[in-house]
């Protein structure tokens, strides 16, 4: 028999597979892991917890056949069952062919190492690091173009007041009308960079104001679902810049649903516990989804999709910056934006700590003066 009391204590997830690969062991890391009690994971088979066990049998297989050791790396599995909870799985796994003494005993002990949070990080940090570049080049490129759009309309302005004939003048107005759109657009351009002003709100009222807003634009056309956690504490933000946020992203989710039948859109809140949000570790934080059954967002796309002036949209009526805004106003806020998306669904994460870090850091230099 195998020992499983040394197993019990160790923060990788562990499981004892028996015939057929079903689970007759699993520790309290793989619990938290998979989200299932142990009840629930005994004499389940491995392979029926994941909607893709077909990346995961062959190092099953060849464990089993070889009488060895063998490991995948960074394999990317997705949970049966999860609804629209968290359903996607990045890990290092090793299966171990286990020396029994019958073959009622377990035959395999699979290990799971978690790297999501690892490669989460370094690609958030990436991705931010590029953000963060194409943000500075744009706001330059937007100083650049104002003072000049400022003197072509003042130009266009002096020019109107000396034409006498009708039709000259409408050509003078159709450039004061683009000047003042490159304006609203640079403007806009220009708007994130404002610092937040933070105070404590309640995020469902926030939250209620973004489905008013929706169902004023989409009520006819789509189904807007509200799934709140009432007993959530205040967050301390900045209410107009994360009613913003919410709302371009909730937007584009009405728009890329615009042309199916039963679109249906959901804002959800929860708490979301034990994360790390520049580079500081939270034991609970705000979590903001917005769920919609779309077509997905092309895997291809998916890095840039925050990018400024990036759209998928080519009627002309995407400007590329509802998006980049809203990490903008985040990433101010010391959070993250997460996006899961696949065929039929889509979830645009948004998680913030409850207060401004600067309150940690001021209750944890008063602490350290209590114990001095």
């Amino acid at each position: 028999m195998v020992e499983t009391a040394g197993l019990e204590l160790i923060s990788t997830a562990v499981l004892l597979l028996g015939q057929g690969y079903r689970i007759s062991y699993a520790n309290p890391a793989a619990e938290n892991l998979f989200d299932q009690s142990r009840r629930q994971l005994l004499a389940t088979r491995l392979t029926d917890l994941f909607r893709d066990s077909e990346r995961l049998t062959p190092a099953l297989e060849l464990a089993l056949a070889h009488k060895a050791s063998y490991t995948e790396q960074e394999l990317e599995l997705h949970l049966r069952g999860k609804g629209d909870g968290v359903s996607r799985l990045v890990v290092n796994c090793t299966a171990s062919f286990l020396e029994s003494a019958s073959t009622d005993d377990p035959q395999l002990i699979v290990e799971f190492r978690h790297i999501d949070q690892q490669l989460k990080i370094a690609r958030e940090a990436k991705i931010a690091e590029q953000n963060q570049a194409n943000r500075e080049l744009v706001r330059n490129l937007a100083h650049e173009i104002k003072n000049p759009l400022g003197g072509l309309r003042g130009a266009a302005q002096l020019l109107e007041a000396e034409l006498s004939s009708p039709s000259l003048v409408e050509y003078t107005q159709v450039i004061i009308s683009e000047a003042d759109r490159l304006q609203n657009l640079v403007n806009k351009l220009l708007a994130p960079h404002k610092l937040p002003r933070y105070a404590r709100v309640d995020i469902h009222r926030l939250l209620n104001r973004v489905l008013q807003l929706l169902s004023n634009e989409f009520g006819t056309t789509h189904a807007l679902e509200a799934d709140f956690d009432v007993s959530l504490p205040e967050v301390e933000c900045d209410a107009e810049q994360i009613t913003q946020v919410l709302l371009n992203i909730a937007r584009n989710a009405c728009q890329s649903t615009a042309n199916q039948r039963n679109a249906h859109i959901k804002l959800r809140s929860r708490v979301t516990r034990q994360v790390v949000l520049a580079k500081r570790r939270y034991r609970m934080a705000l979590e903001l989804s917005v769920i919609d059954n779309g077509p997905g967002i092309d895997p291809a796309i998916l890095d840039r999709i925050f990018y400024p002036l990036f759209t998928t949209r080519n009627d002309g009526t995407g400007s590329g910056l509802g998006l980049s805004i809203a990490q903008t106003f985040v990433a101010q806020h010391f959070g993250v934006i997460e996006v899961d998306s696949q065929p039929g669904r889509t979830l645009f994460r948004i998680i913030l700590p409850f207060a401004h870090p600067a309150e940690h850091l001021l209750e944890a230099d008063r602490a350290e003066r209590s114990t001095v």
